[in-house]
């Protein structure tokens, strides 16, 4: 993975694209410290789908209630 300061990627942009774009990953940096990352683009091959769980997972009425002091206390590093 090569770095480059900004003043080279502004001018070689199209070069540096090509080689991200053969699979290259350029990190682009200022005064040497990295900025950014530039990768290749991938397509999402498949669409997300959502609702597998519905109706195989029930959320309890109660479930944003406060904890009981003593389980808080767990959490909180408070031991018995």
């Amino acid at each position: 993975m090569e770095t480059v300061n900004i003043h080279e990627a502004k001018t070689h942009f199209s070069k540096l694209l090509e080689r991200i774009a053969r699979g290259e990953e350029i990190i682009i940096a200022k005064a040497g410290k990295p900025m950014a990352r530039l990768v290749p683009y991938t397509e999402r091959h498949a669409p997300r789908v959502g609702a597998q769980w519905k109706g195989l997972v029930r959320i309890h009425e109660d479930f944003d209630e406060p904890l009981p002091p003593e389980m808080n206390a767990g959490f909180m590093g408070e031991g018995p």
